[in-house]
């Protein structure tokens, strides 16, 4: 079969896909039943009707997928709800099902992709698992941006939050100036919090479920200094602003340490990615130059030895670059 007929036939393939998934995603976001569920509860808030307790409760479980069938057999699966609780704090509007989906179906298409090239197994396998890796890959990488933007807010909300309880508004009112204040992510959680202490959560419950939601550890700081002050009574604009003023220090110290290892994190980089981008490049110029190193059975063994080899070096060169504020 003609290589160029079966490329167009795979890129085919997966345009058919995106399209469907985008019509799905587009009904699911203007016609879903989580969309009729918000339009519900809004209009009974907006009219002054009191719902029943089930829709009007803002502590209803996240559902692990829009099928009831896929999310009984995903309850079944260990440690599923700590998958979905790593979806939530990235701030990606997935599912366990479209996390779950995602993966399998760049896993499937790895493999016509591996034998239009015409790559061995060992390749082959590599090459599905790095594709079924990528939507992990981006999860991390939402949640590390979303933490990061959060610890940049946090000492703004703490500041205002402590101005106004020296106006003298109390904490909860508080918390929502917070909510209408800052912008997302930190002022999507503040909002969350608020409506869960005016619909009748404690205000322990609230904070704790929070943190829960943000692995944040300034946040932490935050709620645990509330807890107490609470508990034993003290200022607590005093106790905010201390606290504010610790993170802003942590931040600028972090600044610093993330300038002075600004040359050995570009190093691990390259190291990291020159084997590969140069096992690309060959691949592209003479093929059958490195897939006879593929064939070989020693040329195997090297490919073990030298991946085996970075890895150890890619952590050893993250534990000296990484340093902990």
């Amino acid at each position: 079969m003609n290589r160029l007929f079966l490329g167009f036939a795979v890129l085919l393939f997966l345009a058919v896909v995106l399209v469907i998934e985008a019509v799905y995603v587009w009904w699911n976001s203007n016609h879903g039943a989580s969309v009729k569920r918000l339009d519900q509860r809004i209009r009974a808030m907006s009219a002054g009707v009191q719902g029943s307790a089930g829709s009007m409760s803002i502590l209803k479980a996240r559902m692990l997928s829009e099928s009831p069938l896929l999310t009984q057999w995903l309850m079944k699966i260990p440690r599923v709800h700590s998958l979905d609780r790593l979806l939530m704090q990235s701030g990606r509007a997935w599912s366990v099902g479209h996390f779950l989906t995602y993966t399998l179906v760049l896993s499937a298409v790895a493999a016509p992709i591996a034998l239009f090239f015409g790559l061995s197994i060992l390749p082959t396998f590599a090459f599905t698992v790095l594709l079924a890796l990528l939507p992990l890959g981006l999860v991390y990488r939402s949640r590390a941006k979303r933490i990061a933007k959060l610890e940049q807010q946090l000492p703004e909300a703490a500041d205002l939050i402590s101005r106004a309880l020296r106006a003298g508004h109390s904490f909860p009112s508080s918390l929502g100036m917070v909510a209408e204040e800052m912008a997302n992510p930190l002022g999507g959680e503040f909002r969350i919090t608020f409506d869960e202490i005016s619909y009748g959560v404690s205000m322990n419950d609230a904070l704790k479920n929070m943190v829960a939601r943000v692995p944040v550890m300034d946040l932490r700081y935050f709620v645990i200094a509330v807890l107490i002050q609470r508990e034993a009574g003290g200022n607590l604009s005093e106790i905010l602003d201390n606290i504010s003023g610790i993170i802003r220090e942590r931040m600028k110290l972090l600044s610093k340490v993330k300038v002075l290892s600004a040359e050995g994190r570009l190093s691990a980089w390259i190291l990291g990615v020159l084997p590969f981008a140069l096992a690309g490049v060959i691949m592209l110029i003479n093929p059958t130059f490195f897939i006879g190193l593929i064939e070989d059975p020693m040329g195997v063994k090297l490919i073990g030895v030298s991946l085996v080899s970075m890895l150890l070096g890619i952590v050893w060169m993250r534990k000296i670059i990484r340093i902990h504020v």
